[in-house]
């Protein structure tokens, strides 16, 4: 029996191709560094940035100061123009997320939210109106930890007070986000209704034919209904 349903955020519930979008080959035209370049050395503090030791503006800095290009100027333009671009997200969150959240909760099912986001991407789920609906929200720059490691997944668990089997991740597949609740004991299903929205080379995740595909967010629901 599925006594709660653990979600991802982005791709998920939200879309990050929701209106504007700013991603890194768009901070490295606004400074002048060639694409590759700038991505090569944005990654690097990719981790850190996830698990809360740089915020937003601080990975920025450092990346623009290993290239030789650091302003001031330069960090607030890049770092504006992704809270925008998060403005546009977290503004058209789908009424179906909001509704599949509800219903759960209707059915008696917990609701709980893993999650690897940077700062300025926490402080918009903080403040959107699907966050007051998880029993347990765990996002990575706030727990140290980010997906896929295993200790964030055994952590939801025990704050839900539920066994790994009595649980449904449901994800785009992401950080390989799938494959760790699978291996923690955790049912998963694969959403696909964003799918369609992404660009090379942001698609998160490839279509995963060993896991079950919900093309809808009512889908969760029957795939629930099903395993009762």
């Amino acid at each position: 029996m599925i006594k709660a349903v653990i979600f991802d955020m982005f791709e998920t519930l939200v879309t990050l191709f929701e209106g504007r979008t700013y991603f890194s080959e768009n901070i490295a035209y606004d400074v002048g560094v060639p694409m590759d370049e700038f991505r090569r050395e944005w990654h690097k503090n990719e981790h850190e940035r996830t698990i809360g030791i740089y915020t937003m503006e601080e990975g920025i800095a450092l990346t623009l100061k290993n290239l030789g290009v650091y302003s001031e100027e330069y960090v607030q333009l890049a770092a504006g123009k992704r809270r925008a671009a998060l403005g546009d997200t977290f503004s058209h969150i789908p009424v179906e997320s909001l509704r599949l959240l509800e219903q759960l909760h209707e059915k008696g099912i917990m609701t709980g939210l893993i999650t690897n986001t940077f700062s300025d991407e926490r402080d918009m789920i903080r403040a959107c109106p699907l966050y007051p609906l998880f029993d347990v929200a765990m996002i990575s720059y706030e727990q140290g930890l980010s997906k896929p490691d295993p200790a964030i997944y055994h952590a939801m668990v025990k704050a839900l007070g539920v066994k790994p089997e009595e649980c449904l991740y449901v994800g785009d597949g992401g950080s390989r986000e799938l494959y760790t609740a699978r291996d923690v004991g955790m049912h998963a299903v694969q959403c696909t209704w964003f799918h369609d929205r992404a660009f090379e080379p942001h698609i998160p995740c490839p279509l995963l034919d060993e896991f079950p595909h919900a093309d809808r967010q009512e889908d969760i629901l029957e795939w629930i209904d099903d395993k009762d």
